[in-house]
């Protein structure tokens, strides 16, 4: 006969469980376990959820293939005669006349 099939461990876990915390504090004890195993489960489901909806978002934000645009035609040369004539030159900017300096003379009021 062994000591520790599974079935004796089971039953030496629940006597040594009461034995330390005591026969009140064990179903306080499982409630609050089993509270907060249903929070980190549903957080674990939100993330996976947020994980597929920011994978989704990337996948539209990624264009597919670019198209591949139709090849331009070269523009056709117009005949010397039918160009227009070169518009005026501007006319050159005439320089702006020089401001005299005016000497600065000195305030008698603050020399003392």
């Amino acid at each position: 006969m062994e000591l520790f099939t599974p079935g004796h461990l089971i039953v030496l876990l629940l006597v040594g469980g009461i034995l330390l915390f005591g026969w009140k504090q064990l179903p306080d004890m499982a409630r609050s376990l089993g509270r907060s195993l249903r929070i980190f489960k549903t957080e674990i489901n939100g993330m996976s959820a947020d994980d597929k909806a920011r994978e989704a978002a990337k996948a539209d934000v990624q264009p597919a293939q670019p198209a591949v645009a139709p090849p331009v035609a070269a523009p056709q040369p117009v005949p010397p005669a039918q160009t227009a004539a070169p518009a005026q030159p501007a006319a050159a900017p005439q320089p702006a006349e020089p401001v005299q300096a005016q000497p600065v003379q000195p305030d008698s009021s603050s020399a003392q």
